[in-house]
């Protein structure tokens, strides 16, 4: 008779700690102390894509939960429900809730089936908790079954993108939040930087004055633009097809089943949800996550244009434009002792590249549903939750890393403004603009002053001069034109702006 070894009675002990459960396919084990069952395990089998679980958009999780529970509270008005099954998965939907059994949310992010996987590990995680506040052990399905009871009146047709529409608006409001506190930072930097003149480029080519304080405050109302454009996105996903059930027509669901679970999914999230008015075109149609996705990429490319303009305006610091100072978080270079590089702006360019990527992508997924039903839903979602989270933290780095810290190379901009040729353009009202052009490629060759060459060719008083280009800060904003003598031969057509 052999004798068992330590590891013979571990793989024993292993074998017993099963449980078996049953689908279309058979008969599968699964470990039982999990709380996922036999559809989980199968889908965690066939989808090994990303490497990334359901349970990393955290936001999606807790939609799947609030759909779950407005939809037993619905089927137990309907009397469709006991009411101590009604209560076990209500309790159960308030541990995911507030956090609990996360890690039992293990499908791939990226899957085929519509979201039917993920709907599927909600079912089960939500009965298996059920069951254990009934006072049952996990998988008595003759109890409290994921689909009978927990997934009752439902598909994932209408759940997964209603459950999607949720996490996306909780998802956007932190966004937002995030957005906010950025164009804070911007503004303190434009009242900080309101007395800096410098010059403004175009065509990264001189142009005319302005105060460093403006450069900022662009940025300011840029970021806000965009926190208006997330606010109109979100309110377009408040419409919901919960209640549609397979494709829209509500079969299997009681007809008054849609109203009574909108209006109890409403209370639950805290958000103004509707039933679409034709719940066949709800079902099929995806172009409202092509919308968000549009305004995410807005902001994005948005973001990235700024974050261009500072490392452009912090180049150098001696050899290039040097006109700020970002602050020093890490050091640059492993070869290059001193080199510090503009790594926040730099990661946010990179999160800028990755939005715009999927937004490619939701708008192939998008295109490519076919008839009754969207089957790319789950890499729309995964594509949005991943951009907002992106932007989020881009936002977030932004605001508190990188903007804060900036400084105005004040000198350098000064001296900057006092030989630039682009001064000759506050001038040519008064002197003509062949004559102005004239002054700019002499200035360019020989190296002087805008000032010193009109006062040599005697084009206007030393007086006129320095009531036009004495103070800059004055050139930065619209103001009366100043008159220049009769006998000078000069125009004073100069108007107000």
């Amino acid at each position: 008779m052999k004798t068992l070894t330590a590891d013979d009675l571990e793989a024993a002990s292993a074998h017993l700690l099963v449980r078996s459960e049953h689908d279309l396919l058979g008969e599968r084990d699964v470990p039982a102390e999990v709380y996922y069952g036999v559809h989980t395990a199968r889908a965690v089998d066939n989808f090994p894509i990303s490497g990334m679980p359901i349970a990393t958009h955290r936001d999606l999780i807790v939609a799947l939960a609030c759909c779950k529970q407005a939809a037993a509270l619905a089927n137990r008005d309907l009397d469709l429900l006991a009411a101590d099954k009604t209560d076990a998965i209500l309790a159960a939907c308030e541990d995911i809730r507030a956090g609990m059994l996360h890690d039992q949310f293990i499908v791939d992010v990226v899957q085929g089936g519509a979201g039917t996987s993920t709907n599927m590990n909600a079912n089960e995680v939500i009965a298996n908790r059920a069951l254990e506040h009934l006072g049952h052990d996990k998988g008595r399905y003759d109890v409290l079954h994921p689909l009978e009871d927990v997934n009752r009146s439902q598909s994932t047709n209408d759940v997964y993108p209603t459950a999607v529409k949720i996490a996306l608006h909780l998802s956007a409001d932190r966004l937002r939040a995030a957005m906010i506190g950025l164009q804070a930072a911007f503004k303190a930097k434009a009242v900080e930087f309101a007395d800096v003149v410098k010059m403004g480029r175009t065509q990264l080519q001189d142009a005319v004055p302005m105060t460093l304080g403006q450069e900022f405050g662009a940025f300011a109302v840029m970021v806000g633009e965009d926190i208006d454009r997330l606010s109109e996105a979100t309110t377009l996903i408040t419409e919901i097809n919960l209640g549609g059930t397979a494709i829209g027509t509500g079969v299997n669901a009681h007809p008054q089943y849609a109203e009574v679970v909108c209006r109890h999914l409403a209370s639950i999230t805290g958000i103004p949800l509707k039933t679409a008015a034709d719940l066949v075109e709800a079902n099929q149609d995806a172009g409202v996550f092509v919308q968000l996705s549009g305004v995410l990429k807005r902001i994005a490319v948005k973001l990235s244009k700024i974050c261009n303009d500072l490392r452009l305006l912090s180049s150098g610091p001696q050899a290039g434009l040097g006109e700020i100072r970002l602050p020093a978080v890490q050091a640059g270079s492993s070869i290059m002792p001193g080199k510090v590089n503009p790594v926040i702006p730099e990661v946010v360019n990179q999160i800028a590249f990755a939005v715009v990527g999927n937004d490619m992508t939701v708008t192939m997924a998008a295109e490519g549903g076919q008839l009754q039903l969207n089957a790319f839903e789950p890499i729309i979602a995964h594509s949005l939750f991943t951009s907002i989270s992106y932007l989020r933290a881009g936002c977030q780095v932004l605001a508190e890393r990188c903007v804060p810290g900036i400084t105005a190379e004040r000198d350098h901009l000064r001296q900057t403004v006092a030989r630039s040729i682009g001064m000759l353009t506050v001038l040519s009202p008064y002197i003509g603009y062949a004559q102005a052009t004239s002054l700019a490629q002499e200035a360019l060759a020989s190296g002087k002053g805008v000032y010193e060459l009109v006062l040599a060719q005697d084009l206007l008083t030393r007086a006129e001069l320095d009531a036009l280009l004495g103070d800059p800060e004055q050139l930065t904003r619209p103001r009366r034109p100043i008159a220049v003598a009769a006998d000078s031969g000069q125009r004073d057509t100069f108007v107000d702006r």
